[in-house]
């Protein structure tokens, strides 16, 4: 029992802070009332959101696009599956899988190193977070932060320390990779094992050359500007969603709820953000939206952003063959690939 749960503490986790939660969205809720308003929605709303959100992950496929290009030239057509990939591990797999995946398959089609591609996917989050922290504060002076229920502050708290430390982490990193390089060695010399030395070495140098865009401040910009867009979009798809419910909240609004979920949703938690996800309908419970009404509300967008990407990912995951027991084999290949 203790080596399972020594093995499986980042999933044990994540199911505490999911059912963490579930318990603060389920409190005061009464599900009758929610089953009344799901009855009620007006559901051809969802079919342009999801056309809106299918943009937003083709914006996600051309930025990661840039970001690979200092590593190799990928053309989106053949981005577009991987990411996609990379949404249905993330929704079904635990611990977001999903970034990893993704990351293999591309080694495996296009022999970037899984530890390149990881740094571009990692700075790709650093950007979803800062957006996400840009949402909520250009928000706040319109609807007031007041309506950032108190358990959810010191995420938002939290979160822009965390983002923005990642960042200047990573700039620091490559505009004085010499030193960044003599402090990655003293640690290494003493922490690392002389057999794994090698291996991780390798694995370092890899990782800095997928953070090499950031000595440009033109593909800085342009990756930044590209995760706004990719964000807007998402909210218009809150709006198309919303239209399907008796009620209305400002576009701003449905930005701050946009923002304060997908900073929560970077905390551990169950496959495809269970819980997490669901606090959403607090954020609208503060901004005047009965409870009840906000919950079936939530629960339907969050369906409408998880069903539709993640049945497109798993086809393209049975088309390209990817199967989950691989990814631990290779996973070892890489960390010891030259």
């Amino acid at each position: 029992m203790r080596d399972f749960v020594r093995r499986r503490w980042k999933i044990l986790f994540g199911l505490l802070v999911s059912l963490f939660f579930i318990w603060v969205s389920l409190r005061g809720l009464h599900l009758g009332e929610v089953g009344e308003h799901l009855r009620g929605a007006q559901y051809g709303w969802i079919l342009p959101g999801i056309a809106i959100y299918f943009g937003a992950v083709w914006a996600r496929t051309w930025r990661w696009h840039y970001l690979l290009r200092p590593l190799k030239p990928v053309s989106l057509a053949a981005l577009f599956p991987v990411v996609c990939i990379g949404y249905f591990g993330n929704n079904v797999y635990p611990a977001r899988a999903g970034e990893v995946i993704r990351a293999f398959v591309l080694r495996r089609n296009e022999g970037i190193s899984v530890s390149a591609s990881l740094a571009t996917i990692i700075v790709e989050r650093v950007f979803d977070g800062l957006v996400m922290l840009l949402f909520v504060f250009f928000a706040l002076p319109f609807v007031g932060a007041e309506h950032i229920p108190p358990i959810y502050r010191a995420t938002v708290i939290a979160a822009s320390i965390a983002f923005f430390a990642a960042l200047a982490f990573f700039l620091w990193m490559v505009f004085d990779e010499r030193r960044a390089s003599a402090v990655y060695r003293f640690f290494a010399d003493r922490l690392i094992p002389a057999r794994l030395r090698g291996p991780l070495d390798g694995f370092y140098a890899r990782f800095l050359e997928g953070l090499h865009f950031l000595r440009s401040g033109r593909d800085v910009l342009m990756v930044f500007v590209t995760s706004v867009v990719i964000w807007l979009l998402e909210t218009v798809k809150y709006w198309f969603v919303m239209h399907a419910f008796s009620f209305a909240i400002s576009f701003i609004g449905l930005m701050l709820m946009n923002g304060v979920v997908n900073l929560t949703t970077t905390l551990p938690s169950a496959p495809g953000y269970i819980g997490t996800f669901e606090i959403g309908a607090r954020v609208l419970e503060a901004l005047g939206v009965d409870y009840g009404l906000a919950f079936g509300y939530t629960i339907v967008l969050h369906a409408a952003l998880w069903f539709p990407i993640t049945l497109l990912g798993g086809y393209y995951m049975w088309r390209e063959g990817v199967k989950w027991r691989d990814f631990d084999r290779k996973n070892s290949e890489e960390f010891q690939a030259p």
